[in-house]
């Protein structure tokens, strides 16, 4: 009788254990005012999409270990955050040159 409880509790550790790992972490709500200086830091960011698994449509940014949900317009902005982050050091480097 002891080998079955230990096959059930088993299982039951395997399930809890397999089903944990496939929860996804969604953002459930988003913003779009995000601190430029939170921009300037971002390593990577993901597109988390409605038609999957999750809820909403939203932009997942990754500063420091710490994740943002942005709303997805916020791509545009931080676009430009970079663009002008490359632009300065292209400037600090001597790499422009006039037009």
């Amino acid at each position: 009788m002891d080998l079955k409880v230990a096959a059930v509790l088993l299982f039951l550790c395997a399930t809890v254990t397999i089903t944990e790992g496939a929860i996804p972490k969604c953002c459930v709500a988003t913003s779009k005012l995000i601190p430029r200086n939170i921009l300037r830091k971002v390593d990577k960011f993901d597109v988390q999409s409605s038609h999957g698994t999750c809820e909403i449509d939203a932009l997942i940014l990754h500063v420091k270990g710490k994740k943002y949900c942005a709303h997805p317009d916020v791509k545009r902005i931080l676009r430009q955050v970079e663009r002008n982050r490359r632009e300065k050091q292209r400037v600090k480097l001597g790499w422009i040159t006039k037009r």
